[in-house]
């Protein structure tokens, strides 16, 4: 029966020696110090390079930054609380949240007094804590693909808050899913979108959205708003901008106020 001749490659590894270390071992013996100086050395210059930030130490840790500080409007919402609940005074004591990480918003929102809140997540939930697990067992937080129509009836909440979920819609979907925000809301809805030139982790994105954030203009929103008959909520509008300049509050956002449906 005929071998498979080994290549010269495995019989290195299996030998679990390359060419070169035997003269790297016949110059350690006769030298010690000399290999003892080159490893401390190689040492300081591998510390050095990793702390630097251009090797490979310090280039991961430059990804994972960049993914970790990536830019939310979900988070936003947050520090926005306040400035809407002036705006909006009774009408935020029953909210539904829209977007990536809403079991965050939900979570906030339950804390303030004689506030209700629900969330929809339009994506994966796998690595999510076991709070956000739990909202969405309790039916608080539902998981559904916003493509789609939402599952709950006209006018369900007096706001809908959506954050961050709109940037990676095309118009295609955008033309069914918007105008079914404002059909499940009775007061308004509200919108907390990216600004064009603020960027997100690509290889986050496409993981879990499926495609790259699209950033759109204050103009091409208020263009998309007159074509799909959506009318901004101008009153609304300025009792948050007076609110907001009140408090010193300067959004990361864009945020818009539309009407809910007629």
């Amino acid at each position: 029966m005929s071998r498979r001749p080994v290549s010269s490659t495995r019989r290195l590894v299996d030998t679990g020696s390359f060419p070169f270390t035997g003269a790297l071992q016949s110059k350690s013996r006769s030298s010690p110090l000399l290999s003892i100086g080159l490893v401390l050395v190689g040492a300081f210059l591998l510390i050095g390079y990793s702390f630097s930030g251009s090797g490979i130490f310090g280039g991961d840790k430059a990804a994972v930054s960049r993914i970790e500080g990536d830019f939310s409007c979900t988070s936003e919402i947050q520090r926005a609380i306040p400035i809407l609940k002036k705006a909006y005074g009774d009408n935020m004591h029953k909210v539904l949240h829209v977007g990536p990480d809403t079991c965050s918003v939900v979570s906030t929102l339950l804390k303030e007094e004689e506030t209700e809140a629900w969330g929809v997540e339009p994506y994966d939930i796998e690595d999510a804590d076991a709070k956000c697990k739990s909202l969405v067992h309790k039916g608080i937080v539902r998981v559904a693909d916003i493509k789609f129509p939402l599952p709950y009836r006209a006018k369900s909440f007096p706001l809908v808050i959506v954050s961050d979920a709109l940037d990676y819609l095309s118009p295609k979907y955008l033309n069914k899913t918007l105008p079914d925000l404002a059909r499940v809301a009775s007061d308004g809805v509200i919108i907390f979108a990216g600004y064009p030139g603020q960027q997100r982790a690509k290889v986050a994105e496409l993981s879990k959205f499926g495609r790259p954030a699209k950033m759109r203009s204050s103009s091409w929103w208020i263009r998309y708003f007159v074509q799909t008959s959506l009318e901004e909520n101008e009153p609304a509008m300025k009792k948050f901008e007076q609110a907001a300049s009140k408090k010193s509050y300067k959004p990361n956002c864009q945020v818009f106020h539309l009407k809910p449906l007629r």
